[in-house]
């Protein structure tokens, strides 16, 4: 039971993290840049999209979720490449691409929350699995959307800011992002900042869905 267990939370980050990083190479093909296809990131393998931390800290967490650790998944994959220079708005297109994927995430939630309350079967693998996909996709999409390097936040926030202040942002992030991330990630007191700031948000989202 606890392999099994094990196995569906692991299929439930692999599709997360597939929808989260096709829809970043499908955004950035679409705006004109096909940089993300030719790397080989418009794909079904997660070994593709696979990021030595951030999903390895994902596939963690999701487990310790599994065996009942008061913890939320959280992590990332590996950044989707792109090149500002092909495309139309730089700055605004940079948002557009890195939002697609925590909103992929959202739309792939709500759409399972839908099926499971209209088609509901009596079949406890398949409501565990579905209840694993949800709680993965929703995480995946709340984490992401933090306003700090190398998550997709970082990234739409430098879109939404004037230019003078996206650029210092810009700087401050590719310097110290990684610091401030590793610290908020640290657990003090038996919990991290991060999950001090996303787990009620999650809680929220996952209550109005489940």
């Amino acid at each position: 039971m606890i392999l099994l267990s094990l196995i569906i939370w692991l299929g439930a980050v692999a599709v997360a993290i597939i929808i989260h990083e096709m829809a970043h190479a499908l955004a950035s093909d679409r705006l004109g840049d096909p940089t993300a296809r030719l790397d080989g990131r418009l794909s079904f393998n997660p070994i593709e999209h696979y990021d030595p931390v951030g999903t390895t800290l994902l596939i963690a967490t999701s487990v310790m979720a599994a065996f009942g650790a008061p913890v939320m998944p959280f992590g990332w994959a590996k950044p989707v490449m792109f090149d500002p220079y092909n495309l139309k708005n730089p700055k605004r297109d940079a948002a557009l691409i890195a939002a697609s994927g925590p909103v992929a995430n959202l739309i792939l939630a709500v759409i399972i929350a839908i099926l499971l309350r209209l088609f509901f079967m009596e079949l406890p693998l398949v409501n565990v699995f579905i209840v694993a996909l949800i709680t993965v996709n929703v995480s995946l999409a709340v984490f992401n959307l933090i306003p700090i390097h190398p998550l997709d936040g970082s990234k739409i926030l430098y879109g939404l800011l004037p230019p003078h202040l996206a650029r210092e942002y810009d700087t401050v992030m590719a310097r110290y992002g990684l610091l401030i991330l590793a610290f908020l990630i640290i657990p003090f007191s038996g919990q991290s900042a991060v999950s001090a700031l996303i787990s009620p948000i999650i809680t929220n989202l996952l209550t109005l869905l489940l």
